[in-house]
């Protein structure tokens, strides 16, 4: 059933685990504008779990950013690559999300993780770690702030507030929807703070979530769900 090897190399321990991430973190780039809200492709990345199977499925689909149609999608499943160790959870997807985005037929454009980048205890969060090994601007969009504080926006749509850590602001609390929940939007990789606060806006046009993790977050669910009764592998195809 297992789709996705584990990396050889891949570390294994909470030690080797914190090096690797030591040392990616010094490749992150800050300050580029990215790609503009509205164009060309953006693709939203997720993972569903099966802990007792040791499965996990990850899913990339990409969108049109001028439509939010989708435009093509791709699934793998593998082994889970590593245990669950809070601030290290890429460790456990990295694998499965890497092959995933390579199974797709067209360029994935900016990255849109269900997660965190600089909004991390090590500022080092999955959409920075798949930014950094795959060159692709990535943005991290979490449904809550970790161990940050925030003030409450205010409440029409499209407010934030930073999110800090101590003095530092590492993301902010971005309002999607008039009176909701915010989400906690930070940089990832290539992109800045103020442009991945405006690709959130330009993905979330009628729910609090982007359109990106709403779409990735289904199809990861249901990869896991056949992965459970038939090998699969990484299965890639356009929509028309």
């Amino acid at each position: 059933m297992t789709t996705v090897e584990i990396p050889a190399g891949w570390p294994a321990t909470e030690e080797a685990a914190r090096a690797v991430q030591d040392e990616l973190r010094a490749r992150v780039v800050l300050g580029e504008p990215g790609p503009p809200p509205g164009t060309g492709h953006v693709t939203g990345v997720d993972v569903a779990y099966d802990d007792e199977r040791d499965l996990v499925a990850a899913a990339a689909v990409v969108l049109d950013a001028a439509s939010l149609e989708v435009v093509a999608e791709a699934t793998a499943v593998g082994r889970i690559s590593f245990p669950y160790v809070p601030g290290l959870l890429a460790f456990r997807e990295i694998p499965t999300v890497l092959a995933a985005l390579e199974a797709l037929p067209h360029p994935p454009g900016l990255v849109v993780c269900d997660g965190y980048g600089l909004a991390h205890p090590r500022r080092f969060g999955l959409a920075s770690h798949l930014g950094v090994l795959t060159g692709l601007p990535t943005v991290g969009v979490a449904k809550n702030p970790f161990a940050f504080t925030y003030d409450d926006p205010d409440a029409p749509r499209g407010s934030a507030a930073p999110l800090l850590a101590g003095d530092d602001e590492v993301g902010r609390a971005l309002r999607t929807r008039a009176g909701v929940k915010p989400v906690f939007v930070s940089v990832g990789h290539r992109v800045t703070l103020d442009g991945a606060c405006a690709h959130t806006l330009a993905l979330t046009p009628r729910f609090r979530l982007p359109e990106t993790t709403r779409r990735a977050d289904a199809l990861c669910r249901r990869a896991l769900r056949e992965a459970k009764d038939h090998a699969s592998p990484a299965v890639a195809r356009p929509v028309t």
